[in-house]
């Protein structure tokens, strides 16, 4: 792919993203309003939201701030949120951008997304919001519940957002290429971006490349690998992308950071990356990645690195959390 210098990244029907975003999954609501105004007061202008995260009414608190007090207008952020899986039916889904819309303060999105090819049993904002994943936590044995929702009727009421005024753009997440082939035959709006998760361990060349060729934009989350998951249990000490010696040796080349370093080949790949951090003197080394370019032999290196690890699996995940065995990837 293409080693941009730029600090955008262009979407289907011309939009330009930010290329660098904060990612607020994990952020501690208390920390939220903050972060919001410290980040765009560093340059950040591009905020992945998501109404499972839990925390899009703190966020909506700090853009409000930040637009009142005139540090950006509107029409300079890049605002995404996501629909969760819940809300698939498409009598839900105009509800749910709405309620994102009423805790963001925002009037529209620039990016709405499917946050999983999952659809699960409807629960009304009133009796639990956000949801999450378990359809009633006070059950003997608390589960998962699908839905026999198809994703072609979540779609098409994504396409009408669009139509009204509500969304400016449509993608999806955590779709693989079979999913995104049947999406793109039966829509008609093809989706604008893919989110995925993505860093050196899991490069997924074969998808980034059927996006290119369709012209899908391609966002990856947690694009510094392990850290978010050491928490959950999902990921090991050892699995620290930051401490190859290879990113180490790359790092001091060019005088960065090894979490600049991945950065950079995120978005020298093509990609958006929107690395999670609650800690301020992250924010402003997490968006200096335009004044150096890795070479192609730096780029392969880091690309040699993949273990196809990927961290964030349902099908690992939600049986132990959920009690539900619940596959997406093969």
């Amino acid at each position: 792919m293409n080693r941009p210098q730029e600090t955008t990244l262009e979407l289907r029907g011309g939009a330009k993203m930010p290329a660098v975003g904060l990612g607020l999954w994990k952020i501690p609501k208390p920390q939220v309003a903050g972060l919001v105004e410290q980040a765009v007061s560093q340059g950040y202008r591009h905020l992945d939201c998501a109404a499972d995260y839990g925390n899009e009414a703190e966020v909506g608190e700090g853009l409000e701030r930040v637009l009142q007090a005139g540090r950006c207008r509107r029409e300079e952020l890049w605002i995404t949120s996501k629909l969760w899986n819940t809300y698939h039916a498409a009598e839900h889904v105009r509800p749910a951008v709405e309620k994102s819309l009423q805790d963001l303060r925002l009037d529209y999105l620039d990016l709405y997304l499917i946050h999983f090819p999952i659809a699960l049993r409807y629960v009304p904002f009133d009796e639990r919001y956000p949801p999450e994943w378990i359809y009633d936590p006070e059950a003997p044995e608390p589960r998962m519940e699908l839905a026999s929702v198809p994703i072609a009727e979540t779609w098409g009421a994504m396409e009408q957002l669009v139509r009204d005024g509500l969304v400016r753009n449509i993608g999806v997440c955590n779709f693989n290429t079979a999913l995104l082939r049947d999406l793109i035959a039966s829509a008609t709006t093809a989706p604008a971006m893919l989110q995925v998760e993505l860093h050196p361990y899991l490069t997924q060349e074969k998808l980034l490349r059927f996006c290119q060729q369709q012209g899908i934009a391609v966002t990856g989350f947690s694009p510094l690998g392990a850290g978010s998951y050491l928490p959950l249990g999902m990921a090991s000490e050892d699995e620290s992308v930051l401490s190859e010696s290879v990113v180490g040796e790359i790092a001091a080349a060019h005088g960065k950071t090894a979490a600049q370093v991945v950065l950079r080949w995120g978005v020298q790949r093509g990609t958006a990356v929107v690395p999670k951090t609650a800690r301020p003197e992250r924010l402003a080394e997490n968006l200096d990645l335009f004044d150096f370019e890795l070479s192609d032999s730096e780029m392969q290196s880091l690309t040699n690195l993949n273990r196809n690890r990927r961290f964030n699996d349902p099908g690992v995940f939600c049986e132990s959390a959920f009690g539900t065995f619940c596959p997406i990837y093969e």
